[in-house]
């Protein structure tokens, strides 16, 4: 992902972003690589729906559930009591969507990073949304902040919708398929834009 050029484009192309990218500076977006695919998987799910802090704590506790290990195997989760998984925060939602991942990750339906990055953006969302649990979101997440995917534009994200219309001055909230129609015109580097909305969501005065 090259920002440099990305911000290069998206400013000749939109005015009104071109004003937040300069308010805001440099894009510092940095993918974890040493994250693997199933783990960047369990993490979105116990993000989905809460404010960063308390899904830190939650997920530090799910990770102390298994010492010994960066991350815990899929045998290790599936081999961990229900009520254990529920005992760090997690819903019972939540809980089984985590077990869906494990079981699928052992049935080798996630992919390792080097299968991951031979497939393209559509065949890992048509992929990995197969698991219960897994949905477009959860995948763009790991699209962006594992893989570094240049094109990404979660348009069902409240951060982006919300950063959207702060930036285009709009009274509500736009649907997906209007951010998505309005953002065709960043593409092919819609995860940067995408960055600077969640950034103008994360700094508006509330």
């Amino acid at each position: 992902m090259d920002a440099a050029k990305a911000i290069r484009h998206i400013k000749k192309v939109d005015p009104d972003l071109a004003r937040v990218i300069r308010c805001i500076g440099a894009c510092d977006l940095v993918p974890d690589k040493s994250r693997t695919i199933y783990a960047s998987l369990v993490r979105s799910i116990v993000y989905q729906q809460l404010t960063g802090k308390v899904a830190a704590i939650i997920f530090g506790r799910f990770i102390d559930l298994f010492p010994g290990r960066k991350f815990p195997e899929p045998e290790r989760v599936l081999r961990k009591p229900f009520e254990h998984l529920r005992g760090v925060g997690l819903s019972n939602q939540k809980a089984g969507y985590i077990r869906n991942i494990a079981q699928a990750a052992k049935d080798g339906i996630v992919p390792d990073s080097r299968q991951a990055n031979r497939m393209s953006d559509d065949e890992l969302i048509d992929s990995l949304t197969s698991i219960k649990g897994v949905g477009r979101w959860t995948v763009e997440m790991m699209l962006i902040f594992r893989l570094g995917r240049p094109d990404v534009l979660p348009a069902t994200d409240y951060g982006i919708q919300k950063g959207f219309a702060l930036a285009k001055r709009l009274a509500g909230l736009p649907k997906p398929k209007e951010l998505l129609t309005a953002g065709e015109c960043w593409a092919p580097h819609r995860t940067v834009a995408a960055w600077y909305l969640w950034r103008t969501a994360d700094t508006a005065t509330p």
